[in-house]
């Protein structure tokens, strides 16, 4: 089958490789309609891990059931399906608890497990014409069959939720006001999901005017930080108080107001303390990460970043972090999609054979041509 392929530095090819099999009874293979690119793929993309060539991408997969194990119960050959991006087997002590990003079995030694990402287990990603996926009877949600929704569906894997993550650990609240850092597709999800919780008014913080434009277009204020301090603009539009919530949706390559062309790793964090008011809570979905090569300096590369604690600590805020844990929310997600009260796929900005793939990941790395978030159609699978 073709597949996105990892070959070094900003270079990725599409090539042939081995076709999934069933390994497991509870494993399902799915023929790959929809698969998207993440802004997490370009850290590997960029040779900001330790990824090695040959590892096939994509963690954000929706399709077709092609092949169904012997001990899966609930799907069947033909059932539509999208897999969140996190592999979880559905009865360890975290899952239990909801936690399925944090499992305990499915990446031994370590507390997660994903398609197509470095360190994240054995799972081959889905930028490819067809996916093994394991619990499948766990992993997989069931859609409406045909190919309505299909880029709204697709973000149900990743960035969708996720965004509602964010508004989840910040706890937003209707009436409550929110500051998103961030307006790449997460940062826009989370503006859109604290929209969608009732938030009275939400500032979409970035510096790409393709961003801030879609942030104006759900209603999001948008706040461009290269034209100054961030928390002082949104605090001159909430009476000097800062915002009841705040969300981190940029993660650890952040650049200041001040520089842009310069990496500072915890300017975000710094920023959502100060824009965020005494005693209110920060949700922190994006990616931070214990080893980065490429960091600025050396407690960077090894994820140790200079965090103003005290005046954290001074105003009495909370943090929560972690990255999501996608079944939490996708079923409950997918129904809005379908009962038209959401609809994400206004971040998408373009749909193209898997094919283009090398172009797209230099497009997207790159912030060119509109190029905001990217579905790839494996096979042609739908037309674009």
């Amino acid at each position: 089958m073709k597949a996105v392929v990892y070959e070094k530095p900003f270079n990725v090819v599409v090539k042939d490789v081995d076709d999934p099999r069933i390994q497991h009874p509870n494993d399902v293979i799915v023929r790959v309609t929809s698969t998207a690119i993440c802004g997490s793929d370009l850290h590997m993309y960029e040779g900001r891990t330790a990824a090695k060539p040959g590892i096939v991408f994509g963690h954000e997969n929706l399709g077709i059931v092609e092949e169904v194990g012997s001990g899966v119960t609930s799907l069947s050959e033909g059932d539509r399906v999208v897999m969140p991006f996190n592999v979880a087997c559905g009865f360890c002590k975290n899952c239990l608890a909801g936690k399925t990003g944090f499992c305990l079995t499915v990446n031994p030694g370590f507390a997660g497990g994903a398609y197509g990402y470095v360190a994240m287990g054995p799972y081959t990603g889905g930028q490819a014409e067809r996916l093994r996926v394991p619990y499948a009877d766990f992993n997989c949600l069931k859609l409406p069959p045909g190919d309505e929704f299909e880029n709204d569906f697709v973000l149900l894997a990743d960035i969708f939720p996720t965004g509602y993550h964010g508004c989840e650990l910040a706890q937003v609240k209707p009436g409550e006001s929110v500051a998103v850092f961030g307006a790449g597709p997460v940062g826009l999800m989370a503006a859109y999901s604290a929209l969608l919780r009732g938030a009275s008014k939400v500032f979409s913080v970035d510096r790409v005017p393709e961003r801030l434009a879609k942030a104006e277009e759900i209603g999001a204020i948008p706040i461009d930080f290269t034209q100054g301090d961030p928390a002082e603009q949104i605090k001159e539009q909430t009476n000097g108080e800062g915002t009841d919530k705040g969300v981190d949706a940029v993660g650890y390559q952040a650049t200041s107001h001040k520089d842009t062309s310069h990496e500072e790793p915890a300017v975000v964090l710094n920023a959502l303390v100060d824009t965020v008011r005494p005693t209110g809570m920060l949700g922190v979905p994006g990616l931070y990460v214990p080893s980065d090569p490429g960091g600025p300096d050396e407690h960077a590369k090894h994820g140790q970043l200079l965090v103003s604690i005290g005046k954290m600590f001074e105003k009495g805020q909370q943090m929560g972090t972690g990255q999501c844990n996608v079944k939490q929310y996708n079923r409950q997600l997918r129904d809005l999609i379908i009962a038209g009260r959401a609809k994400p796929s206004f971040v998408v900005s373009h749909t193209l054979p898997l094919e283009q793939a090398p172009q797209a990941y230099e497009k997207f790395d790159k912030r060119i041509e509109g190029y905001t978030k990217v579905v790839l159609r494996p096979g042609h699978a739908l037309a674009a």
